[in-house]
């Protein structure tokens, strides 16, 4: 089971390969929401913004958001290092329940491009 540090980590890494994209992704990323990301079995959930193409962490709470942030993720630990990582494609993840991201219509349109 990743731990809060390497959730922590994956995170951060996400974000430096949001800001270092090009065309469409760093179109996409450019976005600026409210995010949270809730690790399920660690039951932490990591706040902050998408702002300037890159996911900037505020608050690391205990349990699920206090807030419904526009974009709100939940997975694993293991499968959010694993996506960060490349081992796990996030469709696939999506599709069978694994990883759960909710946001507006138009943010889900915009937020393909990513994945």
């Amino acid at each position: 089971m990743a731990t809060i540090e390497e959730c922590r980590t994956a995170l951060e890494k996400l974000s430096d390969n949001m800001a270092n994209a090009e065309g469409d992704v760093r179109e996409a990323a450019a976005l600026d929401r409210s995010v949270s990301c809730h690790i399920k079995d660690l039951d932490v959930t990591f706040v902050g913004r998408l702002e300037n193409g890159r996911i900037v962490v505020r608050d690391t709470l205990q349990g699920p958001p206090p807030e419904k942030a526009q974009i709100r993720l939940a997975m694993a630990g293991d499968d959010l290092v694993a996506l960060v990582d490349g081992e796990l494609h996030f469709a696939r993840a999506w599709g069978s329940g694994r990883v759960r991201l909710e946001a507006s219509l138009f943010d889900l349109f915009r937020l393909r491009k990513l994945l």
